[in-house]
């Protein structure tokens, strides 16, 4: 009885399992039957009417057998339409149309004409297949710029079944695709909104850029149209571009969420995640139906997650961002699995003061209730808010500032001190905002001055033990783009400004 191997892969949250496609084609009573086993899910089983039209229009032919395929390990889940091309191989090499595949790993999702389609999860696959000690690689051409980032594998990039076949023919007529970097273009024009375009705002500007240098969460307070958007937007071109380690973990999150463009490579700009305020939890924290998916806070990793109209999203949304921005991490529990997905993001929040917007604006008269506006407020708890480093007021700006001809900072000036800072930070392992707390008091020592400082903030204004430590990464950071060693007071007082919102509006 013909029996053949070969090798493919699961993907569960962001890594990829190695799975092992058997075929066996024996005699039975009713010829060309196709049993499927090894948990397939729907998509997997429809996989045979793709394989057959596929052998067929590609000029194979198909066995006079029955056939039997199985996917090992049985107790993995397999989702998806990558396992056509692997079970297709192994169907065909049961029928002697080539020799073994054992040094070979296959995806790819089948046409009925034979063609390759594009899959998700290319480059967690291509880790897989380095980590397994699997040699060669075989995957959709869409594809192969993704996977040949991973050293160590030969990735061979095909766009149809009988591209396949000839190559395993005659190896030597087939090179291997070769990875060329592409330089990054954060946005698709080519060209990220610039600081220079925004009027005003100095002190904003000023927040902006600390948070940026030091990594640090910002939630910004004012009225319609006194430019907290255009703020969020121009804050990615500030930020530095993901190192190699970080484009690894963020293109390999965008690769299985099937957000890569076809023929991309890694992603070297940060994200900029901007959900809608009637995004559901799982949404934005993932999960779904069947596996789990990336949420927008995983797609956000590495990168920012912009919340506008912050009070708008509903409660319990907001409440479950408390443990990513705690842990950098979100943890999806279903019954048949556990999945872990990155979230280390900086969040970025926008909202008016009140329903109406114009609540403690000189210029306009607020229409609303005290009532209302605890009741609009209240929907931001006290515990987020504690894990919002840096809060600041956006007021309107003056009519004469935004008719001055004045050209503020640019992005590039600004980004020039952030990436300074960053590199300070780099020496210690570390952002300033993903600082260890056992850390703080050493990396964060105050001189006489500052402890007073710190103190007389703590005691006015009620600050928590969490406060306390953000006040002082923020410091941290200040100090940074200072190029200071140590931690000044000034450095503290401007630190503790941007706590002082929250006791504003809230208390």
């Amino acid at each position: 009885m013909p029996l053949f191997k070969t090798k493919s892969a699961a993907v569960y949250g962001i890594d990829a399992h190695l799975v092992d496609v058997e075929v066996d084609l024996f005699r039975s009573g009713m010829a060309r039957d196709f049993m499927l086993v090894g948990t397939p899910d729907n998509a997997v089983r429809e996989s045979r009417e793709r394989i057959k039209s596929a052998l067929m229009n590609s000029g194979f032919g198909y066995p006079n057998q029955a056939v039997t395929v199985n996917l090992a390990p049985a107790q993995l889940r397999k989702e998806g339409a990558g396992f056509d091309l692997p079970m297709a191989l192994a169907i065909l090499g049961a029928m002697g149309t080539f020799k073994g595949l054992d040094d070979h790993l296959v995806v790819g999702e089948l046409s009925l004409d034979g063609a390759i389609r594009p899959v998700r999860g290319a480059l967690s696959v291509a880790i897989c297949a380095r980590d397994q000690k699997v040699r060669n690689l075989i995957l959709p051409a869409e594809n192969a710029s993704e996977a040949s980032v991973v050293e160590g594998v030969n990735v061979f990039g095909v766009r149809h079944l009988a591209e396949v076949v000839a190559m395993l023919a005659k190896p030597e007529n087939y090179p291997p695709f070769r990875h060329t970097p592409v330089p990054a273009t954060p946005d698709p024009s080519g060209e990220l909104p610039d600081f220079r375009d925004v009027r005003g705002q100095a002190s904003a500007r000023r927040a902006l850029q600390v948070a940026a240098a030091g990594n640090h969460n910002v939630l910004m307070i004012g009225p319609p149209g006194s430019g907290k958007t255009m703020l969020a937007k121009r804050l990615a071109g500030i930020l530095p571009q993901l190192s190699f380690e970080e484009a690894i973990e963020t293109t390999r999150i965008h690769s299985i969420s099937g957000l890569l463009p076809p023929g991309s490579g890694l992603l070297r700009a940060r994200p900029f995640r901007a959900p809608h305020h009637t995004i559901s939890d799982a949404g934005l924290i993932g999960g779904g139906a069947g596996q789990p998916r990336p949420g927008e806070v995983s797609l956000a990793h590495n990168g920012l997650l912009f919340l506008d109209e912050f009070p708008e999203f509903p409660r319990n949304v907001l409440e479950i961002l408390r443990q990513p921005l705690e842990d950098g991490a979100v943890t999806i529990a279903r019954s048949a699995m556990t999945l872990h997905f990155p979230a280390s993001f900086m969040l970025v929040a926008a909202m008016n003061p009140c329903p109406c917007g114009y609540y403690g604006d000189p210029t306009r008269e607020c229409r609303c209730t005290p009532a209302i506006i605890q009741r609009y407020l209240g929907k931001i708890s006290g515990p987020l808010l504690d894990r919002i480093d840096i809060q600041i007021e956006v007021p309107a700006v003056p009519y004469k500032e935004l008719r001055a001809g004045d050209t503020a900072e640019s992005s590039a000036t600004m980004l020039e001190r952030v990436e300074r800072a960053r590199a300070t930070q780099a020496t210690r392992g570390f952002t300033n905002a993903r600082m260890p707390s056992r850390l703080v008091q050493k990396q964060c020592a105050l001189d006489d001055s500052g402890e007073r400082t710190l103190e007389m903030a703590m005691r006015r204004m009620s600050l928590s033990a969490r406060a306390h430590d953000r006040i002082l990464k923020v410091a941290r950071t200040i100090a940074d783009l200072d190029n200071s060693p140590a931690i000044a007071s000034k450095h503290i007082a401007e630190a503790i400004q941007y706590r002082s919102l929250d006791r504003n509006y809230w208390n």
